[in-house]
């Protein structure tokens, strides 16, 4: 293979790869995410096009009888169709194998070239050759060694993190090793074959049968506590419910005249902090139950002074102010106000009752589905005097059973207060089962005993010892799940779905004030019989004759030999971005009740394993946020170098980067130079849900990044002044390039900074003439420096300029910084880190004297850790904005258009007075809003980089611009140059002699 470039390294259709990507973030039925809750997953396209570009060759696509450069667009554009079609989700068998075939193919001829010996795909899929190698260092879901799998490869998976490993060998072992019928279980109720024996059809349907065995079983224990709620508005002849109903009706359905629960709405409460009071006070934020056009429902709430204890009334109307009352109306940050009395339970208050035991709960109402029909019905709590259960006999019916089953509650203790992402532990909350109301509990633990008595029947049935652990451990998933939707941390959805938010929503465990309690035997809701719908469904995804090699362990010492893999691709931890350890004993605490006897190696410990997580955690180190920084960059330069020793000379490593700013860049990159790697390329994909990410102003450039990376395998160093020159020609010919494939704004600016690298990565260390080395943080400045002056180069291309007289690259500094921030980040604010790196590469200061947010005039708005670029609706009030400024120094450009906007659309009468007394350059000034608006781009692609006031304004500029600017402009020129005595033809249309 004369030329092993990548296609990786050459071209991805990123656009179309991120918007599938983003879609399938929005599946839920059928999806391999279903199996178990892990956080940050990456798409399954992603993951496959990171995979497929890893192994394939770029020169795969491209075309003989052409001439170089006609060959290299044409190989671009086919592989951009066949990536396309290939990074479809689920996506198209045929055109899975095609890429099979692919992978094999350009593998064999590698094979070929090392051994010397002949190798073809024939060999290695009969065995004899080994299939390419693919090690995910830190699985986590396994969404990369998924698709590994999926496009003919060895997928290995490693993570340290014992849910994670559960999770893994649920989504790469058990559904691939397990998928045929089982035809040796005997004594159970279901399709025979010829012998007589039960035959299931496959895994899904062994999991839905056994998993009903444990719900029959549950319900026996708890269906008493979720009643059937008679129907109030019903007036016909209702069906007369059962004795014992939930031991005998294995119907999940409702009968005539009576309604189903789907969720138990609750408030936290404590006694108000006036002694002379003592009323309840609630601690709910808000009161909604319903929120869609047509139909607005939400709770009233109502203190009756003769009780000391508020009520709940619900009041539905077709508009949110036909309501008659604010539902958002309620405590803010802990705090609350007392109805009766009006004094303050402020948030210590709140804390130190929690501490003391003394936080309450109090049911407020009771939201349920009526047989046959859509929409949720929706019961005051006092309307439903069965829906809140007896707390005393909660706690004898939980001790019965625990005594009964050998089960525990879960006491195992909470992280401590501080930890990232806990915000619960100084409301008194100590260890995870004070996570769970009694009923709750009773219920998980019910389930818990149910799926272990279901295990033993499945011996007794015959079922093979290893599929009974896989089939216990698809059931203990579910009962993970449960958990998940079942706690006092899960808040309800008013505007659709299944009613209730599972507890992580977030990276996090914040504290909830007013939650959702599911009815685990509602098919409606978020309940045991849906996870037995989707669980089995989403087995889909991992169906295929090869299964994955999953182990337990840490990255930074990986249980393989040198030189073993022919790519890493991984998705490593990013500093302090998820708490994974801590978050995953949520799920630890119940796996290792239900199947910590199945994996005692996994399940020896009280909590997950935390010493040697990668994770910059300053609880960890007595709160010391330099010492976790420091000890995270050790830990992942060690699992670098692990990397690079297990990885093939011609091996690629992928690392899926979770972006959240650039100034972290410095330290990965710096970490991947010095364990031996060059950073060849950088793929920016929006892996997130469509309009989450840059609809909301976030300030990434990308949910995530692949840094693309090659084996060094020597330590010289380079000569700045030599690598410099080299930078500059790679980032212009990516620029070239990528602009006319249609890439532009924050992925082109990405895509070009990862290219960049590639000069200083490929020597150990840079440095400068004076034998100093160049920082990884100076040289990532020097390379977004470079590409944002090579974009400012094309822009100005782009839009033209008299000619080529006047150029973008040739503003001042302010105008550059703005013109390039819109391009890049549109509208979004940034970090401040993010926000530094940037002003650095376009040569401004952000604070400081002469800051872009200091003065009367600010161009840049500080807020907190964050800063956010003015536009012209902010500044352009300002009647001394673009007016010369004293002592003859320059005002900037963008000062000018920003005032000019503002009087166009407020004081069109003031247009010619500002053009006549600020005399802009106005030839340079139509260049620069031009680029902003962007209709004379490719496409059009700068169109939305403004926010709406600010496009609109300019489109109407540039649309107008003879009228606004050039006529008056002409005008004032003929006036100055009465006023001095010159001839007209003295002064150019920028007012200057």
């Amino acid at each position: 293979m004369s030329d092993d470039k990548r296609l990786i390294e050459d071209y991805l259709p990123i656009e179309k790869i991120s918007a599938e990507a983003s879609r399938e973030k929005s599946v839920r039925k059928g999806h391999i995410s279903t199996l178990h809750l892990w956080w940050a997953r990456r798409p399954l396209v992603a993951c496959r096009a990171a995979v497929y570009g890893a192994l394939v060759p770029a020169s795969r696509f491209v075309p003989n009888g052409a001439s170089d450069a006609k060959k290299q667009s044409l190989g671009r554009a086919n592989a951009a169709k066949f990536v396309e079609r290939l990074c479809l989700y689920p996506g198209s068998p045929t055109v899975i194998a095609e890429a099979q075939q692919h992978i094999l193919e350009a593998h064999a001829e590698r094979l070929t070239q090392e051994t010397g010996k002949t190798i073809t795909v024939e060999d290695i899929e009969h065995g004899r050759a080994p299939r390419p190698k693919v090690l995910d260092m830190f699985a986590g879901g396994g969404a990369i060694p998924l698709e590994a799998l999926r496009l003919g490869c060895e997928a290995y998976a490693l993570d340290l993190n014992p849910v994670a490993h559960i999770i893994e060998l649920c989504t790469l072992v058990y559904p691939q090793k397990y998928s045929k019928p089982d035809l040796t279980a005997r004594g159970m109720t279901g399709p025979k074959n010829a012998d007589g024996k039960t035959t299931w059809g496959g895994l899904a349907n062994e999991i839905r049968y056994w998993g009903n065995r444990a719900l029959k079983g549950a319900k026996v224990d708890i269906g008493d506590l979720y009643p059937f709620i008679p129907d109030p508005e019903f007036s016909g002849k209702k069906t007369p419910l059962q004795t014992n109903w939930f031991k005998q009706d294995e119907s999940e359905a409702a009968p005539r005249g009576y309604l189903m629960p789907v969720a138990y709405l609750w408030t936290r409460a404590v006694t108000c902090k006036n002694p002379h009071c003592g009323a309840t006070v609630p601690l709910l934020r808000q009161t909604w139950l319903c929120k869609k056009t047509g139909r607005y429902a939400a709770l009233r709430i109502i203190a009756p002074k003769q009780k000391k204890r508020v009520r709940f009334e619900v009041v539905e109307a077709r508009s949110e102010k036909g309501l008659g009352f604010d539902p958002e109306v309620g405590s803010e940050g802990g705090n609350a106000t007392c109805l009766f009395c009006g004094t303050v339970a402020d948030v210590n208050y709140v804390k130190a009752e929690g501490c003391a035991g003394r936080m309450s709960t109090q049911l407020m109402a009771v939201a349920c589905t009526r047989p046959g029909k859509q929409g949720k019905i929706y019961l005051a709590a006092d309307d439903v005097t069965e829906a809140a259960p007896d707390e005393k006999a909660l706690q004898r019916r939980i001790e019965k059973l625990c005594e009964r089953t050998g089960l525990t509650v879960p006491n195992e203790p909470l992280p401590k207060s501080g930890t990232l992402g806990f915000r619960i532990q100084p409301y008194g909350f100590k260890v995870w089962g004070d996570l769970f109301t009694r009923r709750q509990m009773l219920s998980l633990l019910s389930f818990a005993s149910a799926t272990k008595s279901v295990e033993l029947e499945m011996k007794q049935c015959g079922v093979a010892s290893d599929r009974a652990t896989a089939l216990t451990t698809f059931l203990a998933a579910i009962v993970d799940r449960l958990a998940d939707f079942n706690s006092s941390s899960c808040v309800f959805n008013y505007t659709g779905g299944r009613g209730v938010v599972h507890t992580f929503g977030r990276h996090a465990m914040p504290m909830v004030w007013d939650f959702a309690e599911t009815n685990p035997f509602n098919l409606e809701a978020a309940s045991w019989p849906s996870g037995l719908e989707d669980l089995p469904a989403g087995i889909r995804d991992g169906e295929m004759d090869l299964s994955g090699q999953v182990s337990r362990g840490s990255a930074t010492d990986l249980p393989w030999p040198d030189r073993e893999f022919d790519a890493v691709v991984t998705d490593p931890p990013y500093y302090d971005n998820v708490p994974y350890a801590d978050l995953s004993d949520f799920f630890y605490v119940w796996l290792k009740r239900t199947i910590g006897h199945l994996f005692p190696d996994h399940f020896a410990t009280a909590l997950t394993p935390k010493k040697s997580e990668a994770v910059a955690e300053p609880m960890r180190y007595g709160g010391s946020k330099d010492k976790a920084r420091r000890a995270y960059e050790e830990m992942m330069a060690q699992s670098f170098r692990e990397a690079h020793r297990v990885l093939k000379h011609n091996g690629e490593l992928v690392v899926v980067y979770a972006h959240k700013t650039t100034l972290g860049w410095a330290t990965l990159v710096d970490a991947l130079r010095k364990a031996g790697f060059i950073v060849t390329e950088a793929w920016p994909l929006d892996t997130e849900k469509p309009g989450r990410l840059r609809a909301q102003g976030s300030a990434a450039l990308a949910s995530s990044i692949s840094l693309v990376a090659r084996r060094r395998d020597d330590a010289k160093s380079g000569n700045y002044d030599e690598v410099r020159p080299e930078l500059e020609q790679i980032v212009r010919e990516r620029v070239e390039t990528l602009w006319e494939m249609g890439i532009t704004g924050a992925d082109l600016v990405i895509a070009c900074v990862g290219a960049g690298l590639r000069a200083f990565t490929r020597f150990a260390q840079v440095d400068y003439a004076n034998g100093e080395e160049v920082p990884a943080e100076r040289f990532l400045t020097e390379v977004e420096t470079v590409v944002l002056e090579t974009i400012l180069a094309r822009l100005s291309k782009e839009v033209g300029g008299n000619g080529g007289k006047y150029s973008l690259a040739g503003l001042d500094p302010s105008t550059r910084f703005y013109v390039l921030w819109r391009y890049t980040y549109k509208a979004a604010d940034l970090d401040a880190g993010e926000a530094i790196i940037f002003a650095n590469g376009t040569h401004v200061e952000l604070d400081g004297l002469h800051g872009l947010s200091q003065g009367s005039r600010p161009l840049v708005e500080k807020k907190t850790s964050r800063y956010h670029l003015l536009d012209y609706a902010e500044r352009g009030e300002d009647a001394k904005l673009g007016m010369p400024a004293e002592g003859g120094q320059p005002t900037p450009l963008v000062d000018a258009l920003h005032r000019l906007l503002w009087l166009m659309e407020r004081h069109p009468s003031g247009v010619a007075e500002f053009l006549r007394d600020a005399r802009p350059n106005t030839e340079q000034l139509r260049l620069v809003a031009q680029a902003l608006t962007g209709p004379a781009l490719k496409g059009g692609e700068l169109g939305e980089i403004a926010s709406g006031s600010e496009l609109a304004a300019l489109t109407k500029l540039t649309a107008n611009w003879r009228s606004v600017v050039e006529d008056v402009d002409l005008t004032r020129v003929e006036l100055e140059a009465r006023r001095t005595g010159q001839s007209r033809i003295q002064f150019d249309k920028g007012g200057r002699r």
